[in-house]
């Protein structure tokens, strides 16, 4: 079973031995993001030490893990949105923020084993000059690369899902 997001460093100077530097883990099981079959998701710019990656983390509670022992148990899910690190072949993984298009923290709470508030999940993410622009269906947030500060956004003012037509998928 998978068990959330893994990403790590190698050091591959010795191609036929490449040696694990770093790693950095997300979440458990239900853990999700998508750079797992997306690769255009993923934001990385060598120049800047930058690399932003959109998730949906799902959490265990102490007592889940406990009664984890065949590692098939779910987590709740805690958080969604674009995970913002520095990274450096020194140093690792350095995690500067987290950005999220979602106001509502009891979003996630209320999704129960399925996650299905799409609307606000970020997707992509991208920067000009020194704003970082992260993009889900229903906004678009600016933020400083600097502090992650918001700047601004452009919301997209999508109808609350129950004022939705039951015939349109957005």
């Amino acid at each position: 079973w998978y068990q959330g997001i893994k990403m790590a460093m190698f050091d591959v100077s010795d191609f036929s031995n490449p040696k694990e530097m770093f790693k950095i883990e997300i979440g458990d099981r239900g853990t999700d993001s998508p750079i797992l079959t997306d690769h255009k998701s993923l934001l990385f710019d060598k120049n800047k030490n930058l690399l932003v990656i959109p998730v949906l983390e799902a959490q265990l509670n102490d007592e889940q893990k406990k009664a984890n022992k065949e590692g098939n148990t779910y987590g709740d899910y805690v958080y969604q949105g674009a995970y913002v690190f520095n990274i450096d072949l020194d140093k690792g993984f350095d995690l500067r923020g987290r950005v999220t298009h979602f106001d509502d923290e009891n979003a996630f709470k209320k999704s129960g084993y399925y996650f299905g508030t799409q609307d606000f999940s970020v997707k992509r993410s991208l920067y000009i000059e020194n704003n970082l622009y992260t993009i889900s269906d229903g906004k678009i947030l600016i933020n400083s690369l600097d502090t992650l500060d918001k700047i601004n956004e452009v919301d997209f003012n999508l109808p609350k899902l129950e004022e939705r037509p039951r015939d349109i998928f957005f």
